[in-house]
């Protein structure tokens, strides 16, 4: 099986599957710096990244932004001064998928690679 940074997401309906209990413990195990947030009822994985001012966290945003284009799979991104917070989830499916765990290893490795 491809490690998830190779994945690729795939479109998403209404009736795709979120991802199972062993199927996300695996992969938090790819993301531990990465937390399950439920808000409202909805499962979604949540990460706060740390820049040394806001010009290098507004990059950092708009390097996720270009990834989320990439995939057409887009995050709630909160860019403050000195940090970064990204919210992945799957709306159509009103929860966690596949392509969620596959963008927060992207994000982390982009945020290594700066």
């Amino acid at each position: 099986m491809n490690t998830l940074v190779e994945m690729k997401c795939v479109p998403c309906r209404g009736d795709s599957p979120a991802v199972t209990a062993e199927e996300m413990s695996a992969w938090m195990a790819k993301v531990p710096d990465w937390q399950v947030v439920d808000r409202d009822g909805v499962n979604q994985l949540e990460r706060a990244y740390k820049f040394k001012n806001f010009a290098q966290a507004l990059a950092f945003t708009n390097q996720v932004g270009a990834i989320a284009e990439a995939e057409d799979h887009h995050p709630t991104l909160l860019t403050e001064w000195g940090k970064v917070t990204v919210v992945w989830w799957t709306h159509a499916i009103g929860g966690l998928h596949r392509n969620d765990f596959i963008m927060a290893v992207r994000c982390d490795a982009q945020y290594k690679s700066n």
